[in-house]
């Protein structure tokens, strides 16, 4: 998740980014007739107010809570974490439907990780060891690899926007980097406290243009992400897509675990590109 684009990805759907706003234009009004000077003086008075209290909504603690966990994140150097995923999808009538998926994701810094993603009807195990990256696709048989070197954070951007493939959960990898400026936000809170999972977590919700998004982060000196949240602003039904974070700090998996082997009778079909606009 970034501050200017936050995702959630799920097998069926990828959460939609925030948009930008842009200050209204000048009535025409205001642009025919110069205001007299006494008027000009609640204007300007006005608008510092108005901005003003939009800082007020912004709870720097909040905002330092998330760079905490960020900063949290970018020590870590091999996990495991699993994902249970939940989406919303709205029918023409406004009817919603809710549908999930399961991930387990095995990361090894800064260039290593697989992650298998499931859902009722289908199956996926992206691998990528530093020098290569492989889709497969089990209950078909078939697998795609192309070569890429680069980290984790640079293989999510090049998977999204050359391909249109989605990680699960792929803000984990760009949290606490240049790619996720704590910026644009409308609003920012501390909601208090709840348990998630059986940990005790600090819960936070934010307000972007287009989104609202909930984190609930471990409590304590070394916070994670326990579970994510995120509404759509932009749908009158209000769709969410909720994330919930299972971690294991003491991995047992090898590096071997992320050279991809295609399975026997495996059939290799091409990674096409996504056709720039």
């Amino acid at each position: 998740m970034t501050f200017t684009k936050l995702s959630t990805a799920l097998c069926a759907a990828a959460f939609l980014a925030a948009c930008s706003t842009s200050s209204p234009p000048p009535s025409s009004s205001s642009a025919s007739t110069a205001p007299a000077p006494s008027a000009a003086k609640p204007a300007a008075s006005t608008a510092a107010a108005s901005g003003a209290s939009q800082q007020n909504l912004v709870d720097p603690s909040a905002v330092q809570a998330m760079k905490n966990m960020s900063a949290y994140l970018r020590t870590l150097q091999r996990y495991e974490v699993s994902l249970d995923l939940t989406g919303e999808r709205v029918l023409s009538d406004g009817q919603k439907l809710m549908h999930s998926a399961s991930a387990d994701v095995e990361v090894a810094q800064p260039n290593r990780i697989k992650a298998s993603t499931a859902t009722a009807t289908s199956r996926r195990v992206l691998s990528f060891d530093g020098k290569k990256v492989s889709l497969l696709f089990p209950d078909s048989n078939y697998y795609s690899s192309v070569d890429y070197s680069g980290t984790v954070g640079d293989l999510v951007n090049k998977l999204k926007t050359d391909f249109g493939v989605e990680l699960p959960a792929a803000d984990l990898f760009v949290w606490g980097t240049s790619a996720a400026p704590f910026d644009n936000l409308q609003s920012a809170m501390n909601a208090g406290q709840a348990i998630v999972g059986g940990t005790l977590c600090d819960q936070y919700a934010f307000r972007q243009p287009g989104i609202d998004w909930q984190i609930w982060l471990s409590a304590g000196a070394n916070p994670l992400p326990m579970k994510l949240v995120v509404t759509s602003l932009q749908d009158d039904a209000r769709p969410q897509s909720v994330t919930e974070f299972r971690w294991n700090l003491k991995p047992a998996f090898k590096d071997s675990a992320f050279t991809f082997v295609p399975p026997a009778g495996a059939k290799a079909i091409n990674m096409v590109q996504v056709k720039k606009q």
